[in-house]
């Protein structure tokens, strides 16, 4: 069974006087993501992947069809609660998601506000931090954390939670490589140890070739989705619909097109380079 669903999606913001805007931010959606899957979400500003993020633990309702989360219905008012202890959101600022002036009493937050016995959640707070590697920083100030500690932080926050899925809606947006680094570690080691799904909301191509599968939007409709292998070998499609491709792929794309036979496209340095070496044997 599909622990997500998305089932002819569509919906559209209102403007200031409250009325419907004529475009649809999404425009018939379909899409499937089952339990313990890491799926990138790919596409450029305004293409409707961050209005999907939203709809994913009920922060947004969908204006036709409907989102299934584990079989709940997210517009069933009743079932809210439920989804959004199964699906925690993190977003983009991480510093608009940090409350308290202490790391584990920020980690500890989620947790007491849904009651759970002390005990517990001191056991919480310190699965999470260790989870995100930042265990060591538990007693230190976040405002004093690098953008990627804060992030973490932020992931840890909602790990103590204890979520069966965690949606990211661009969280590497405001970090330098560094920072960008230690969170797409911190979430495949989440996804492959844990078993946690993830749905990682990006527009860097590097970042989508680490999913299991990636899903491009445009103009609020699924444009083409499948492996990062399949996905990025139409290069030209991406291209069409204003998208890049990683650059070990563009390399292999400008290669094949002088006439040099590639079977497989890369997708990273280390792939390229032993492309590179079979090339010119």
């Amino acid at each position: 069974m599909n622990f997500i669903s998305l089932e002819n999606v569509v919906f559209s913001y209102t403007d200031d006087e409250n009325e419907k805007v004529e475009k649809n931010a999404v425009d018939g959606v379909s899409l499937d993501i089952k339990k313990g899957e890491f799926v990138a979400l790919l596409g450029h500003n305004g293409c409707g992947k961050s209005t999907i993020a939203k709809h994913l633990n009920a922060m947004l309702l969908p204006d036709s069809g409907r989102v299934l989360i584990d079989g709940d219905n997210t517009s069933d008012e009743d079932k809210t609660y439920d989804i959004r202890k199964k699906v925690g959101l993190v977003l983009q600022n991480p510093d608009n998601q940090l409350v308290a002036s202490i790391v584990e009493e920020d980690v500890a937050f989620g947790p007491e506000n849904l009651g759970i016995p002390p005990q517990e959640i001191r056991e919480r707070v310190d699965y999470a931090l260790k989870a995100v590697g930042m265990y060591d920083y538990r007693e230190h100030a976040p405002y004093k954390l690098s953008g990627g500690q804060k992030q973490r932080v932020a992931i840890a926050g909602i790990l103590a939670m204890l979520p069966e899925c965690i949606v990211l809606d661009e969280p590497t947006a405001m970090l330098d490589p560094n920072g960008r680094d230690e969170v797409l570690s911190t979430l495949l080691k989440l996804n492959k140890e844990k078993n946690i799904t993830v749905v990682l909301i990006t527009h860097y191509m590097d970042e989508a070739v680490l999913a299991d599968r990636v899903v491009v939007m445009d103009s609020g409709k699924i444009l083409t989705q499948g492996t990062p292998d399949k996905v990025f070998s139409q290069v030209e499609l991406l291209k069409k619909h204003r998208l890049d491709v990683p650059q070990s792929t563009e390399l292999a794309n400008k290669m094949r097109g002088c006439g040099v036979k590639i079977d497989k496209m890369p997708l990273d340095t280390e792939a390229c380079v032993k492309m590179l070496e079979e090339v010119l044997k």
